[in-house]
């Protein structure tokens, strides 16, 4: 049978070490719980747990315990009764119910009050729970997996955990490690997410130059996998070139890593040096704000293609742009 890591890529040996951990644990009705710092990809080893498990055809239930009130969350877990509390209109199932016979995901178990600790400690070890207001009880017949980007020894040492419902939730510890430790993957991930977002904003993939990806390896990464990810895709839009090197990087990364920060322009010294059209220009051409900017990308690409006498490569130079992002903004535009 074949892993399923639900969108976990990597071939570092510190991740290569979770999937071996993933592919023993998975089948099994052990309990887990999967801890890391935010970002490393903790929402998706749990999928990838349930995908593995013998219960994949069954309900997967994931619940926030940090999103959710304290006075409420005890309901959206085993549901209550008609008139339980107030506002309670109706019966209502909670996620152990919905979850019957799959997996129910506890994230951010650490939010969870005392008192709350003690009813699923009691579902962990019973297998039994009652909805708010009622007498009947119910059998829970789910795999339970927790998560935590907090260390859960240190909560129970401050009293804010349950020392008993930690050793009950850690059967099995599953450990993501963040992306300083796995610096292996850096590449491979930025390029999936480059070639990812190009296709969604219709673009020709870029790529990173070697220059660069020695910067981005070079990095902390304190936002883990989510930080690169979403920093990818600001790539995927702002950087018009076919290749990123380090110019296209933020300042932030450039100084940590100790690349050299280029001289960019004060914004006040280009204002001083032309016309900023103005929202009366825009007026005047009766147009909507994106219609302006259309109208002023396009009458840019004509006057390069004129000052060239129509050779793209030159006019790519004129405009400072690489000549196949020239054509497919021609092509965009459908300038001829």
């Amino acid at each position: 049978m074949t892993l399923d890591t639900s969108g976990i890529i990597g071939q570092s040996p510190a991740l290569q070490e979770v999937f071996a951990i993933l592919a023993k644990v998975a089948p099994t009705e052990s309990t887990v719980l999967v801890s890391g710092e935010s970002g490393t990809g903790k929402k998706l080893m749990v999928r990838a747990l349930h995908h593995n498990s013998k219960r994949n055809q069954c309900p997967f239930v994931p619940i926030n315990c940090g999103a959710i009130p304290g006075e409420l969350l005890e309901s959206e877990l085993f549901g209550h009764e008609k008139d339980a509390f107030t506002h309670a209109l109706r019966t209502q199932a909670g996620r152990f119910e919905l979850a019957e016979g799959g997996t129910i995901f506890l994230d951010e178990i650490e939010a969870m009050d005392l008192s709350l600790q003690v009813k699923i400690l009691r579902v962990l070890q019973e297998k039994k729970f009652e909805r708010v207001g009622g007498n009947k009880t119910f059998k829970a017949n789910v795999r339970i997996i927790a998560a935590t980007n907090r260390n859960l020894e240190q909560e129970v040492a401050k009293g804010t955990f349950r020392e008993d419902l930690y050793y009950r939730l850690n059967v099995i510890p599953v450990h993501l490690p963040p992306l300083r430790e796995r610096q292996e993957d850096i590449p491979l991930l930025a390029n999936y997410f480059l070639q990812k977002f190009c296709q969604k904003q219709e673009r020709t993939t870029i790529h990173l130059s070697p220059a660069a990806t020695d910067i981005l390896l070079a990095y902390s990464w304190p936002g883990n996998v989510r930080e690169l990810k979403n920093f990818m895709e600001r790539l995927s839009i702002i950087c018009e070139a076919c290749t990123i090197t380090p110019n296209d990087l933020p300042d932030k990364i450039l100084k940590e890593t100790g690349a050299d920060v280029p001289k960019r322009p004060h914004p006040q010294a280009v204002s001083n040096a032309f016309r900023w059209p103005t929202i009366k220009d825009m007026h005047d051409q009766n147009l909507s704000l994106k219609e302006f900017f259309d109208f002023l990308e396009i009458n840019m690409l004509k006057e390069a293609l004129n000052m060239a006498d129509g050779v793209k490569n030159q006019a790519a130079e004129i405009l400072g742009i690489k000549r196949t992002t020239l054509i497919e903004k021609l092509k965009k535009k459908q300038i001829s």
